[in-house]
């Protein structure tokens, strides 16, 4: 058992990797809610004990199966953000090839989590028959409203467009190995939800609100059945109703050693102007690049991206995006000069013919880049592996 701490709440409860699973032997999905992932964030871990408690209390029937899973148990227990290495940063592609084959070294608590964690996730998987759902829980070190953030595909978008919250896309581009892009390049429906600051009560709640919505939305619970009404309008209140989607424009990256200080008062999705000093690296001011929308500064110890600058999309580009993707239009992309197939469905880009199209272009067509060397990009794309015909007989799917 670990004991986990609430500041919030003043109390402390004692989990073990499922927080609580409920089946049932009618068919229907497979919703997997995950919290603690980052020990220093308790709130979703609480709010899941919390669910599952009054799913039960209430002898609320569920149509498929709901499990709630704890992420870094011995960060949790310590109430830090990782021990050694940062766990929603370990699913990267050749890692989670290394434990595939069994050559994955052990050498630390964080490394080992990721084997539970993901033995636990790989059972599920195997063992329903879906479709699968999988919702991460967070908060954050600065004042927040509630927003969801997610891989940019297609299927994400319109699951989530039922929720009244702001979305940030293209989180892929900048997070290497973040527990949710690995499940998106399984082809699931996958995403995380940032309910507030981590110690402040109304994460919790916030946390609770959504993962409600969310088995209603997927499915799994009757909306009749629950008071959805309250637990749409508690996250509508908390966001004044937006659903805007955010794309990000760059991230202030802190380099080892470095000694970063975000600037006291910021929360996120405020508006920043170009030159306005946002932080402090060694002594010298750092300044906002451009005109945009602060994200998630950091105001805590640990953590290794000091904020990130956002941008709205506009409703054509998301309308233009999804049409250019259904036509697969990025069949004619190896066609162009300096771009060529890599690893099967990735591009690799030379990033001196790619300066002649911005990363918008690549965008709309589902492409995020990583940089490979100082010569080429290599991309990818959300909806090749994307799953989409095991979701399209779901309520959701065909709602405009």
């Amino acid at each position: 058992m670990t004991k986990v701490y609430s500041k919030a709440l003043n109390q402390t409860i004692n989990i073990e990797r499922f927080i609580g699973q409920l089946k049932s032997k009618s068919k229907g999905p497979s919703m997997i809610l995950t919290a603690g992932i980052h020990g220093n964030e308790p709130a979703g871990v609480f709010a899941l004990n919390q669910l599952i408690g009054f799913l039960k209390m209430n002898n609320i029937k569920i149509k498929g199966n709901l499990y709630a899973i704890a992420g870094n148990l011995p960060a949790l227990e310590n109430g830090e953000r990782f021990h050694q290495q940062d766990l929603n940063r370990l699913w990267t592609n050749e890692r989670m090839q290394h434990l595939q084959k069994g050559k994955l070294e052990i050498n630390d608590k964080d490394t080992a989590e990721l084997l539970s964690l993901n033995e636990s996730i790989q059972d599920i998987i195997k063992q329903d028959t879906g479709p699968f759902y999988f919702l991460d829980l967070h908060t954050t070190s600065s004042e927040t409203m509630p927003f969801v953030v997610m891989n940019d595909s297609l299927l994400n978008r319109k699951f989530t467009s039922q929720y009244p919250l702001p979305t940030i896309l293209g989180v892929e581009e900048y997070l290497e190995g973040p527990l949710l892009s690995y499940i998106n390049e399984l082809g699931y429906v996958a995403f995380g939800f940032e309910s507030g600051q981590h110690d402040d009560n109304s994460s919790i709640q916030n946390h609770f609100a959504f993962s409600m919505l969310s088995l209603v939305l997927a499915g799994l619970i009757e909306k009749e059945a629950v008071d959805f009404n309250k637990y749409y309008a508690t996250l509508a209140k908390n966001t004044m109703n937006t659903r805007d989607f955010y794309e990000i424009l760059y991230r202030y990256k802190i380099k080892p050693r470095e000694d970063f200080q975000m600037i006291p008062g910021y929360v996120n999705f405020e508006l920043v102007e170009k030159g306005q000093q946002l932080a402090i690296s060694n002594k010298k001011p750092i300044y906002a690049d451009a005109q945009a929308r602060i994200f998630m500064p950091l105001y805590q110890a640990q953590g290794s991206e000091g904020f990130f600058a956002i941008q709205k999309v506009s409703k054509f580009a998301l309308k233009l995006s999804a049409i250019l993707r259904k036509i697969r239009l990025d069949r004619i992309l190896p066609l162009l000069p300096g771009v060529s197939w890599s690893e099967g469905s990735a591009l690799r880009v030379n990033r001196k013919i790619a300066r002649f199209f911005t990363k918008d272009f690549f965008h709309l067509l589902g492409y995020r880049s990583k940089r490979l060397d100082k010569n080429f990009y290599l991309m990818r794309n959300r909806e090749i592996g994307s799953r989409e015909v095991e979701y399209k007989n779901e309520s959701w799917y065909s709602k405009k």
